[in-house]
């Protein structure tokens, strides 16, 4: 068995979820996951390119994960996998520390601000069967930060559909860190401790199959009920793809094994398909909004007058104008889009706006910033 658990769900999730996994109870590895497909865009807009947090986290415990043989896995390295093993391996622990890149396609797409392949898990195999402490790596499928350590750990052949196919199901569940112990569970009364859940843990046994668990005495729960909501998570059909197989979601079983532990088996698995999914973020142009609040009576002739007023002072921008009811009249919501920065400023000058409304008072803005 191989106790695996998630420190982080997203980026900018609980900074001390790493420590309470390292100090709480027994694990393995200690994998997070960072990346969504907007944090990307957020991380070609940064100076780093990767996720700050899961330094600060590692600065808190890769000297206990060294000492205590934890392996760390992260697709925290975002856009500078590179950089993010630098700066891990300048804090002076000792860990031998690997990156996987590979997955930035950028130059296949000119002009995109981001472009990544949503890579597997034997990257990561690789790097661990080399004697990685920390493998930290760009854009990799999110349950393959599980199916990794797994197949690392068992020595799985990379046809291994069936036993990969569970290690990516417990991944599935892992991923989105306390979602999966009550943190997304639309029966929250049946929650303890929701304030601070734990977060999840999974046993990974040698032919795939799993428990998922958290460390004792911290909030939330692990029932059937939560297990079930995280798997039904941005899924499609039941046929469940990944770069490192596809997963038939309705061959698995989940068992209450005990307080907090749901047993996961009976998964069965396939080849992946020969492509892989691809994430694009292009700069898509700027918008600007205002919102008209009506009062009184006539509220659709109102909104005619501000249309009239208004639209022809747009300086040609294109302009999403709806009306929608509110409990004390309508609100005459305004949006200006245009891939030209300076335009949409124009669009929305102070001076457009005070000769549009100089004429009719009564009516007010509000106008949140670009």
């Amino acid at each position: 068995m191989i106790r695996i658990a998630n420190c982080s769900g997203f980026y900018g999730d609980r900074l001390a979820a790493a420590r309470e996994l390292v100090e709480g109870g027994p694990i393995d590895v200690l994998t997070g996951d960072y990346l969504a497909e907007l944090t990307m865009l957020l991380l070609a807009r940064s100076e780093e390119g990767y996720a700050k947090t899961f330094l600060r986290q590692m600065e808190d415990v890769l000297g206990m994960c060294v000492e205590r043989g934890i392996k760390v896995v992260a697709n925290a390295g975002g856009l500078n996998p590179a950089g993010l093993a630098e700066r891990v391996r300048a804090l002076g622990t000792g860990a031998t520390v690997a990156h996987v890149e590979g997955d930035d396609l950028r130059g296949r797409f000119p002009g995109a601000l981001t472009a990544n392949a949503y890579l597997g898990a034997w990257g990561i195999v690789e790097a661990l069967r080399g004697g990685a402490d920390v493998v930290v790596t760009g854009r990799v499928a999110d349950a393959s930060l599980v199916v990794a350590p797994a197949a690392w750990r068992f020595g799985w052949r990379p046809d291994a559909w069936d036993a990969l196919a569970g290690a990516v199901v417990a991944g599935h569940v892992l991923e989105c860190g306390a979602q999966a112990t009550g943190g997304n569970y639309a029966f929250f009364r049946e929650v303890p401790g929701l304030a601070h859940p734990g977060f999840p843990i999974a046993e990974v046994h040698e032919d795939g199959s799993s428990v998922i668990t958290k460390h004792e005495g911290t909030g939330g729960l692990v029932s059937i009920g939560t297990v079930t909501a995280q798997l039904l998570y941005e899924i499609g059909g039941p046929a469940y793809v990944t770069p490192d197989a596809v997963a038939r979601f309705d061959t698995i079983r989940l068992e209450q094994e005990g307080p907090d532990r749901v047993r996961i088996s009976g998964v069965r698995g396939g080849p992946p398909p020969p492509e892989l999914k691809v994430c694009v973020n292009e700069l898509g142009g700027f918008r600007n909004s205002m919102t008209f609040v009506l009062t009184g009576l006539d509220l659709e002739e109102k909104a005619a007058v501000v249309r009239e007023a208004l639209l022809p002072r747009l300086d040609g921008v294109d302009a999403d104008v709806r009306l929608l009811p509110c409990e004390d009249g309508a609100q005459l919501r305004v949006v200006v889009r245009s891939p030209d920065e300076k335009r949409v400023g124009r669009a929305f000058s102070g001076a457009a706006i005070e000769l549009a409304l100089a004429s009719y008072p009564g009516f007010h803005t509000t106008t949140p910033p670009a």
